[in-house]
């Protein structure tokens, strides 16, 4: 399951050859970039557990995710409280690391009950720049402690793979979100053979990162390992040390840090508003709709399977979740919701574009090579296509502050070994498709993801309202 991406720290130099201008792009630092710029107002980007969810384990601590980095200082357990019934505080302690807020209840909290949580604008950033309003939500309590270890999912690069850019990020995907204190670089280390590799670790979402200090040492074998002091927002630890190995190659990674989409990556349709279909569709990977229900999922003919966690149906090679379904799917699905919109901000977020406003909007007939592309406006593909070229462990991450729109017929050709696991397309509008599109990529859509009549995607829709489609073939993108 391929729902990582490589991270890399660089100095690149792009080609953008149909307007024969050589830009110098400079990207780096830590990955899972939420926000660089520290003065902007801070936001809380997600929660854990989200807003209204129900069924929250008793024993679970809570957790805010900011969009930039914060002053640790300015969040204790007066700045981030909890209350249950007739705002009775919950006695707790407050932790800050890597942009994210933890609660930690003293005791178990009470089951069945309705619970408020609250950031105030006493939390500031660490340019000193306060919320512009508290951040408020609730939850509600099961009956149930969570006993489930966490484990990982999946990692980047992969076991055994060969040929790794000497830039690469070592990345894993955890089952569920786990506590950000446990997450370092004594429970994440990368060795070359018995000797320790320097670097930084972040986490978010449920994404952990190795960032080594320097390039790996090409044509070299490594071993990655996270042990079983990690534990999960309920003190579950691990089961067993996850180690994997991986050789790398002489080659760099070209292009911004990819952004890693999490347990959303999972997925090749993700919605949260509805996912309908008509025509002959043939979908291969995992679809989901959280919080809406499973009669959101429309023109599927779905059949329960007997564990009533997930459905089938006969256009999709793969699984069909909703919000309703029973556990754990509930909480998987919130963790996947979650981060998505953390992907998206982290994509809008990016700085330090290869170009802006290029071409006013309109890049058909381009051929573009990795790194960041920016508009304020809407993105217009006609139908003679794009081309990006670049090699298989380059990126590209567009940022499109309107609508994107691909003419029918339009076809994204993609040369030079690159991946459409490595294209991220930031839409803050709406993504339409035309007919017969042939389209590469993953989507990040803050509203409407639209396939018309005999579109084709090798990619993933993860939007933030609902996704049509129409007679289209839709595909996870290749390792």
């Amino acid at each position: 399951m391929e729902v990582l991406k490589q991270y890399s720290n660089y100095f690149v130099r792009f080609s953008i050859l149909m307007l024969s201008i050589v830009i110098i792009g400079c990207g780096g630092g830590s990955a899972n970039v939420i926000d660089n710029t520290v003065s902007v107002v801070p936001t809380v980007i997600s929660t854990n557990p989200g807003n209204t969810v129900t069924d929250v384990a008793p024993n679970q601590s809570i957790t805010a995710t900011f969009s930039t980095a914060m002053d640790a200082a300015t969040l204790t357990s007066l700045t981030f409280t909890v209350s249950g019934p007739g705002s009775t505080p919950v006695a707790g302690v407050v932790t800050y690391t890597g942009k994210i807020a933890t609660f930690n209840p003293t005791s178990d909290l009470n089951t069945t009950v309705l619970y408020t949580a609250t950031i105030t604008i006493g939390a500031k950033n660490v340019a000193g720049t306060a919320l512009s309003a508290n951040h408020v939500w609730t939850f509600t309590t099961g009956v149930t402690n969570d006993t489930t270890r966490p484990d990982v999912n999946a990692t980047n690069p992969d076991n055994n793979v060969t040929g790794v850019a000497i830039n690469q990020s070592i990345a894993a995907i955890f089952s569920e979100a786990v506590d950000p204190a446990t997450v370092n670089t004594t429970t994440f280390s990368l060795t070359d053979g018995i000797t320790p590799v320097g670097g930084v670790v972040s986490y978010i979402g449920t994404t952990a990162v190795f960032n080594p200090t320097n390039n790996l040492s090409a044509d070299t074998n490594y071993t990655a390992t996270i042990t079983t002091a990690v534990q999960d927002l309920s003190g579950n630890a691990m089961l067993a040390n996850k180690v994997w190995i991986f050789k790398t190659g002489s080659t760099i990674a070209n292009g911004p840090d990819p952004v890693s989409l999490g347990t959303a990556g999972n997925f090749v349709l993700l919605s949260k508003s509805g996912i309908t279909n008509t025509g002959v569709t043939s979908i291969t990977g995992d679809i989901g709709v959280s919080p809406i229900d499973f009669t959101a999922l429309v023109g599927f003919t779905l059949t329960p399977d007997g564990s009533n966690t997930f459905s089938l149906s006969p256009i999709i090679v793969g699984k069909a979740y909703a919000a309703d379904y029973a556990a754990p799917t509930p909480a998987y699905l919130t963790t996947a919701i979650s981060d998505m919109e953390i992907a998206f901000t982290d994509a809008a977020g990016r700085t330090n574009p290869t170009a802006t406003e290029l071409g006013a909007g309109n890049i058909s007939g381009m051929i573009l090579a990795p790194g960041l592309y920016k508009w304020g406006t809407g993105v217009l593909i006609t139908g003679v296509g794009v081309t990006l070229t670049g090699g298989p462990n380059d990126v590209w991450i567009f940022q499109i502050a309107q609508d994107l729109t691909v003419n029918s017929g339009a076809i994204i050709t993609l040369a030079g070994g690159a991946k459409a696991k490595n294209i991220f397309w930031q839409v803050s509008g709406q993504t339409v498709l035309g007919t017969t599109v042939q389209f590469k990529g993953n989507i990040l859509s803050q509203t409407l993801i639209s396939l018309n009549t005999g579109a084709t995607l090798e990619g993933r829709t993860l939007a933030q309202t609902a996704v049509t489609l129409n007679a289209n073939t839709i595909i996870l993108p290749t390792p």
